[in-house]
């Protein structure tokens, strides 16, 4: 009978990058800040590597490599996109490190960018990292300030 209720489980996500963590709000698109695509927060980060946050599989690398998305073991669906409109560059200055089926823990290095390149074509570095099933999710905790690949950015109960 006990064996009926699943006990809560929390995940924690770490930086994907060195830099700030910042609220969702503030980034300069609606889809993003408006949490449309899912919930959790932004960076603003201070050198062009991204980290994976959490243990999981690379789902897909978009083909302009300014985004991707992972699923952790426990099915949560995160999606980390570098920079707001930097579809727009075609892939100039990202490089991939990873391929679509490939598990990942945390800390491993995803994707190089170049932030001066995206910061001399307009486009802002502040970047999302999302929960994009959050339909799985009980409860969000998310950290603000300054991080590394180190700090805990985000509990996730689910």
């Amino acid at each position: 009978m006990l064996g009926l209720f699943k006990k809560d489980k929390i995940i924690e996500f770490k930086a994907p990058v060195r830099g700030e963590a910042v609220d969702l709000g503030v980034v300069p698109d609606q889809v993003f800040a408006s949490k449309m695509v899912g919930d959790g927060l932004a960076f603003q980060p201070e050198e062009g590597v991204l980290y994976a946050p959490v243990n999981s599989e690379v789902v897909q690398v978009f083909p302009t490599k300014h985004a991707l998305g992972l699923r952790t073991q426990e099915g949560l669906e995160v999606l980390i996109h570098i920079g707001i409109d930097t579809v727009e560059l075609q892939g100039e200055g990202f490089t991939s490190f990873v391929q679509p089926r490939q598990w990942v823990k945390a800390g491993d290095k995803l994707l190089a960018f170049d932030l001066d390149l995206i910061t001399a074509k307009d486009k802002s570095t502040l970047s999302p990292l999302l929960i994009t099933n959050m339909s799985m999710v009980k409860e969000l905790k998310c950290y603000l300030g300054k991080v590394t690949p180190r700090t805990t950015v985000m509990k996730v109960k689910i």
